[in-house]
């Protein structure tokens, strides 16, 4: 189960004075009346996910396992965030996993595709490519490279079977393509955004053929659905957080810093930060996420949250149970003067990192920490995730009274950026 704690949090305001207007969006949030109302189908996703499409995902991927020495993931935003967050999250950064996944699609560095192209040059490859119209142009540009590597590479027919396109269910550039070459095909939903996307077939698809076990992920996926229901405060520890964050904008701090202790969740951050950039920056709102991985970013960045401009505030994500873990060794020499840790486990250092910066920054540098709490960085746990962060992130902005679903100013540098291609209009 994951709790939340605000206690650390410094507070001047009490979270149940909040209670009215809580009770009131959570109505508009579980009825879907609220802004952005047509994008909001992954309130009941947990419960109406298409199970036969989930079915065929599982047998897809167990199809083109043996074939996929490397996968790659070729998408932006939303479109990859969650697939890559989960996949760390869940197998580490050094996974003993015989398919290998590389992301692709999320930039137009001519140096990275490039040794990219360089580096599955022998490999066994699988592509999914996912993109809800086709058109998105660091995804197409990335595909247009990859599906002449994979037809150069493997022929045509074979290359189709190697192929899987993640799209609109009947329309756009990527939809068509794919019926006419026959690529594998799964639908992104109408009325999910990317943003909230991972546990559709944008995220699943590659979970699924990585190996991890996508079933346990919205076992816990519903599991949130159903003991996130509560609209009260004290039972729904989601719309505690969301609460929270308005108080401490409300003090003036417009930057939350999203803290882990554990690497392998650093792209879980970069989820996190897409997904309130995106649905809260905007009208001039909202707080600046960031994100930093601790004790390593303590040595960087520990000095400015200390002693710096109060401008931030700390919600850190606290891992009861690491995936695996080393005791201390024994050094009869004790050179380094550690033998105190001797037999101590790396992960209770870890923890003990985790309550001496607490105190620190709390009592001494003044900056407030909000905690939320999962057991560990298995697949339930990070499905619970999901659907906590979804309510969360919309309760908190239907308190800016802004809609979570939309993303309007992402459009100004594209066309910014297309008149400098010279795009035909």
């Amino acid at each position: 189960m994951m709790k939340f704690e605000a206690k650390h949090g410094l507070l001047k305001e009490d979270l149940h004075a909040y209670q009215t207007k809580v009770s009131e969006l959570h109505k508009a949030i579980r009825n879907q009346t609220g802004a952005g109302n047509d994008y909001m189908g992954w309130v009941e996703w947990p419960v109406n996910y298409d199970k036969e499409e989930f079915k065929r995902i599982l047998e897809v991927a167990e199809k083109v396992k043996d074939k996929a020495e490397v996968l790659i993931v070729c998408g932006i935003g939303g479109s990859y965030l969650g697939a890559r967050a989960a996949v760390e999250m869940i197998q580490g950064l050094y996974a003993n996993n015989k398919t290998e996944v590389i992301f692709a699609g999320n930039t137009f560095s001519s140096t990275y595709m490039a040794q990219v192209m360089d580096y599955i040059q022998d490999k066994s490859v699988v592509l999914n490519v996912i993109s809800k119209s086709g058109t998105t142009t660091e995804t197409a540009l990335a595909f247009r490279l990859l599906k002449n590597f994979m037809e150069e590479k493997y022929g045509k027919e074979e290359a189709k079977n190697r192929i899987i396109a993640t799209t609109d269910k009947a329309r756009g550039t990527l939809k068509a393509l794919a019926d006419e070459e026959g690529y594998e095909t799964f639908v992104i939903p109408d009325d999910i955004g990317g943003r909230y996307s991972v546990l559709t077939p944008v995220g699943l698809v590659p979970l699924a053929i990585m190996g991890i076990d996508i079933q346990k992920i919205m076992d816990g996926f519903l599991d949130a659905y159903n003991e996130l229901q509560s609209e009260s405060i004290d039972e729904n520890p989601a719309y505690a957080y969301a609460v929270a964050r308005r108080i401490l904008q409300n003090q003036g701090y417009n930057v939350e810093m999203f803290v882990t202790y554990e690497p392998q969740l650093q792209m879980l951050a970069e989820w996190f930060k897409q997904l309130m950039g995106e649905s809260e920056g905007k009208e001039g709102k909202g707080i600046l996420p960031d994100s930093a991985c601790f004790s390593t970013d303590l040595h960087s960045l520990g000095q400015f949250v200390q002693e710096g401009n109060k401008v931030l505030f700390e919600t850190v994500l606290k891992v009861e149970e690491p995936s695996l873990d080393l005791a201390v060794p024994n050094d009869p020499e004790n050179k380094d003067n550690m033998n105190y840790l001797t037999g101590k486990s790396l992960d209770w250092v870890n923890k003990m990192a985790f309550e001496g910066t607490l105190a620190a920054h709390e009592e001494v540098g003044n900056v407030p920490n909000l905690i939320i709490s999962i057991p560990d960085m298995k697949e339930h746990s990070f499905g619970y995730l999901c659907y906590y962060f979804f309510i969360a992130t919309a309760m908190t902005c239907y308190m800016l009274d802004i809609n979570p679903f939309n993303q309007p100013g992402v459009e100004v540098y594209k066309k910014n950026m297309f008149k400098l291609l010279g795009k035909p209009e």
